[in-house]
Order: structure tokens, then C-alpha cells, then sequence
């Protein structure tokens, strides 16, 4: 079997593709149907909602920009919230200890 090399250019060709793969027209008023019910949903969902500002607040969140820095801010968040409360830690050990050492019947 030879394969022959089709031009691409080749309007037959293209003809008989185009007719092979026919596209039924729209239904009337179509395009006015679809707007309707775009400015439905625009009308059902007001652009002031808080649902809306929450959604904008989180496309500009997500920027990469902001998100290095917001990622950034958590984990130093992070680290300053474990450092404090490992120093409270610290400090209750101490004085656990302390309070054995000085009395050690009063401990439970």
C-alpha cells in the first residue's frame, strides 16, 4: 500500500470535509436567549455581594506575587507561634521543677 501525500490546500478535499460534518442551524433567537439569561444570572448574584468581594479577595490572593508573600507571612507566623509557646513550655517545666526540688511532698 503506497501512501500518497495530500496537499493541504486542496479545496475539494475541503469541500466534501466541510459537507461531510453538516452543523444544524441555531434555534430562533438564540443569541438573545443566551444574553437573557447571562444578565439573569448577573441580576440573581449582584457584583456588591459579600460572596462576590470574597471571590475577588481570593483571585488577588492568588497572584503569585501575593501568594509567595502570604505564604511567606503564615510560616513566619508559624515559627513565632511555636517560639512563644515553647517559652511557656520552658517556663512551666522550671517551675515544676523548681517547686519539686523545694518541696517535694507538695508535688502530685
Amino acid at each position: 500500500m503506497k501512501n500518497e501525500f495530500q496537499e493541504p490546500d486542496d479545496g475539494k478535499l475541503r469541500t466534501i470535509l466541510r459537507e461531510s460534518r453538516p452543523t444544524p442551524p441555531l434555534p430562533p433567537r438564540f443569541q438573545q436567549a443566551v444574553w437573557r439569561r447571562i444578565e439573569r444570572e448577573e441580576a440573581e448574584s449582584p457584583a456588591g455581594s459579600w460572596l462576590a468581594r470574597v471571590d475577588q479577595l481570593a483571585d488577588w490572593l492568588l497572584r503569585p506575587h501575593w501568594a509567595l508573600a502570604g505564604i511567606t507571612a503564615l510560616l513566619v507566623a508559624g515559627v513565632l507561634a511555636g517560639a512563644v509557646s515553647g517559652i511557656g513550655a520552658v517556663k512551666q517545666a522550671a517551675q515544676e521543677r523548681y517547686l519539686a526540688a523545694v518541696a517535694p511532698n507538695q508535688v502530685r
